[in-house]
């Protein structure tokens, strides 16, 4: 059975890695939980804070952005279960923050905090990244979820003249792939702001910005093994394909 065969190996790296790395961003948010930033802040007090400081610098800019102003002023904060569960959603305008992160007041919660306020930035200020990103969700989303059936129905069937099936399938997670590629730069320039928004504010200092970055840093390499795993995953089935 194709179930067993050996291009499942080439999976086992990315899968490794990506283990890793969620132990990584774990033990790393769990250690600088622990660790009270100096500001006080929570991290809903200081995405509010963030939100009404960048709302303002891009009203007051030489070249003002009221349109991007009006869109930081609109960003909602609100508290959301689970843990690492924090986001920005941009259809509804809501940055959430997971319980750990919405009351505490530690270098975890104020670098996540802080990243997540960086994507409300990259939507109101229109960064390329965010906009591509949301035009792919659809067809990520689809092909995410058919992709696989797809191909391996055409594989299944291949005799039958349904072999065309697998290459729809292929065409399908490019897409889903291309999605995990397009979000590396999103979520590596969000954690840049987050960083610059913390030291140039003076919200954490900078011992505790070096903790904030160890976060951020480890959170980043989900994204990365999620682009490995998905690259992988791709060359499996175009292996498939051509050796059946």
């Amino acid at each position: 059975m194709f179930y067993f065969d050996w291009t499942l190996w080439l999976l086992a790296p990315a899968f490794v890695f990506a283990l890793w790395a969620q132990h990584k961003v774990k033990s790393s948010f769990e250690r600088y939980s622990r660790v009270r930033a100096s500001s006080g802040y929570t991290g809903a007090q200081l995405a509010r804070e963030l939100l009404q400081r960048a709302e303002v610098a891009a009203e007051t800019a030489p070249a003002g952005d009221r349109r991007a102003a009006q869109a930081l002023g609109a960003v909602a904060v609100e508290a959301i279960a689970g843990r690492l569960t924090d986001h920005y959603d941009p259809r509804d305008n809501v940055l959430r923050l997971s319980e750990p992160v919405y009351g505490s007041d530690s270098i975890a919660a104020l670098g996540v905090a802080a990243h997540e306020t960086g994507h409300a930035i990259q939507q109101a200020v229109r960064y390329p990244g965010m906009s591509v990103r949301a035009v792919l969700v659809p067809a990520a989303q689809f092909g995410s979820t058919l992709a696989f059936p797809i191909f391996f129905v055409g594989l299944i069937a291949s005799s039958t003249g349904l072999k065309f099936l697998m290459d729809v399938g292929i065409l399908l997670y490019v897409a889903a792939v291309t999605f995990t590629l397009v979000t590396l730069p999103v979520e590596f320039n969000a954690s840049h702001r987050a960083l610059a928004l913390l030291r140039e504010g003076g919200f954490v200092s900078p011992p505790e910005l070096q903790g904030v970055r160890r976060v951020l840093g480890a959170a980043a390499l989900t994204y990365v093994a999620a682009a490995a795993m998905a690259i992988m995953t791709l060359l499996r089935l175009l292996i498939l394909r051509e050796r059946d």
